[in-house]
């Protein structure tokens, strides 16, 4: 049997400043490519916070996930913390059959949050001195490269390690399956996926535009396997998740399960005489997804790592600041908004630093003030986690998280 969709209801928490969600969902959309028919299932923790006015807000947190399972989403996880202190909740189900509640400690595919540990690991590498960010791509993989005009009629400049880091490298994306859900338990190697990047040709010399894409993340997995020797996945274990123990993180290959708890994923999708139905998406192989998007993590995991990497435990002080480093790019093209694989934004005259990240059926993020003052980490099991627009769910936690208090609910 089919799940129903619950139809959606705004919440007294959404009356926020327009120029405060214009602006939120319009940056996050940039790292994405209804009364509840069941009951609200909220569940949140004690806070364990200073009274200070810039303590979390603790009512905009319980508002932005109440009534849930509803058409935006049948879950949310989230984490708030940072110096200024912490504040935990969930909500929704663990899925539409049973509708028992939501498991706080639940797994999650993190989709391109993946990105940030394959940033990670390169920048260790570039603090070791095994990898150099200024020497081309095609220095430590020249048999990637064939030489010569590629299919865009163009031979491809070289290309920095810095580029793949920052999204300048001019890559067009690779190709993958035309009906991706028909092929859900497919196998698709990242070779693969790479070799029919290459072979478009690039779009743009490198450095001169900055287009948020998967293929340069991909290429820097394989880079990492080769510089080093070993496994991608070995090398992001070996690195960060054995030394900050995350238990609950790994890479999963060609296994569409997701081990350990979990809350089920489900994505809407359209009948052929219009009406809507939602599919369970939990199982999916994502191996084509590699290091820009195959991570499986946990919240708790994951505030973790953000934590450890603001604080400047993960890679060391000189490279971490590549993370923080816009480039500059060509006269004329948008100004970057992206570092080594963190994306900036400002909020109430607050910068934050974050990274989005999206599966069928989940949506994420990880997100820090620079000083670490606040972090956030959520993860919202959105019927719509790879559409266009933000989901709302998700929206209203990080305006919660990180907009004043005292303008959430300004009409």
């Amino acid at each position: 049997m089919e799940p129903p969709l619950a139809p959606h209801r705004t919440h007294p928490g959404d009356t926020v400043p327009f120029r405060a969600r214009t602006a939120l969902a319009a940056a996050l959309v940039l790292g994405l490519t209804g009364a509840a028919t069941a009951p609200a299932l909220a569940h949140t923790s004690a806070v364990t916070a200073p009274a200070e006015h810039d303590a979390p807000d603790r009512k905009a947190l319980r508002d932005a996930i109440k009534g849930l399972p509803n058409a935006d989403a049948t879950a949310a996880l989230v984490r708030v913390g940072g110096t200024d202190g912490t504040w935990r909740g969930s909500a929704g189900v663990h899925d539409l059959v049973t509708e028992r509640k939501a498991d706080p400690h639940g797994r999650f595919r993190a989709g391109s949050i993946t990105k940030i540990v394959t940033a990670a690991v390169a920048l260790q590498l570039a603090a070791e001195g095994e990898l150099d960010l200024d020497k081309p791509v095609q220095h430590y993989m020249p048999d990637l490269f064939p030489e010569g005009k590629q299919d865009g009629g163009k031979e491809f400049s070289p290309i920095p390690v810095r580029s793949l880091l920052n999204y300048t490298s001019g890559l067009r994306p690779g190709d993958g399956f035309d009906d991706e859900y028909a092929h859900r338990y497919d196998t698709l190697k990242p070779q693969t996926v790479v070799a029919s990047a290459i072979a478009k040709g690039p779009e743009h010399d490198p450095g001169a535009e900055q287009h948020y894409r998967n293929i340069g993340y991909t290429v820097l997995g394989l880079l990492i396997e080769r510089v080093t020797g070993d496994s991608y996945a070995h090398q992001a274990s070996q690195r960060i998740f054995r030394p900050l123990h995350l238990r609950d993180t790994y890479f999963p290959g060609s296994d569409p399960r997701i081990r350990g708890p979990h809350n089920r994923g489900y994505q809407s999708m359209e009948r052929p005489d219009g009406t809507t139905r939602l599919v369970d998406v939990t199982e999916w192989n994502q191996t084509d997804r590699f290091a820009a998007g195959d991570l499986i993590s946990s919240t708790a995991d994951l505030e973790v790592f953000t934590q450890a990497l603001f604080g400047g435990d993960v890679v060391p002080q000189p490279q971490l600041k590549e993370m923080f480093t816009l480039p500059e790019l060509a006269p004329g093209v948008p100004k970057a908004v992206f570092g080594a694989g963190l994306q900036r934004m400002e909020v109430d005259g607050k910068v934050v630093w974050l990274k989005t990240g999206a599966r069928y059926g989940y949506t994420n993020m990880i997100a820090s003030t620079e000083n670490g003052t606040r972090t956030l980490v959520y993860s919202v099991n959105a019927t719509d986690a790879k559409g266009k627009d933000m989901n709302a769910i998700a929206e209203r936690i990080a305006l919660a998280a990180f907009v004043p208090a005292e303008d959430e609910h300004v009409g």
